[in-house]
């Protein structure tokens, strides 16, 4: 599965638009349309926060995973 449709699928799980997502994000709208259809890669830094707002995995939020595991906390 590639993660484009994730993207998108936890977004509207979390019942924001992407306007407010990128407001939150302080990134242009047009950008994350691009991750979200597959047009670009979002760099790395931005899964992480992604993973870190939906609180989920990367693996999850990469396809690699179908469990929305939330993220552990307490590791360095």
């Amino acid at each position: 599965m590639s993660y484009y449709p994730r993207l998108r699928d936890l977004r509207e799980d979390a019942d924001l638009t992407q306007a407010g997502l990128v407001e939150k994000l302080g990134i242009p709208k047009t950008t994350y349309t691009n991750y979200e259809q597959g047009k670009r890669e979002p760099p790395f830094s931005l899964i992480i926060r992604l993973a870190v707002l939906y609180n989920v995995s990367i693996d999850y939020i990469a396809g690699l995973t179908n469990t929305p595991a939330p993220l552990r906390k307490g590791r360095k």
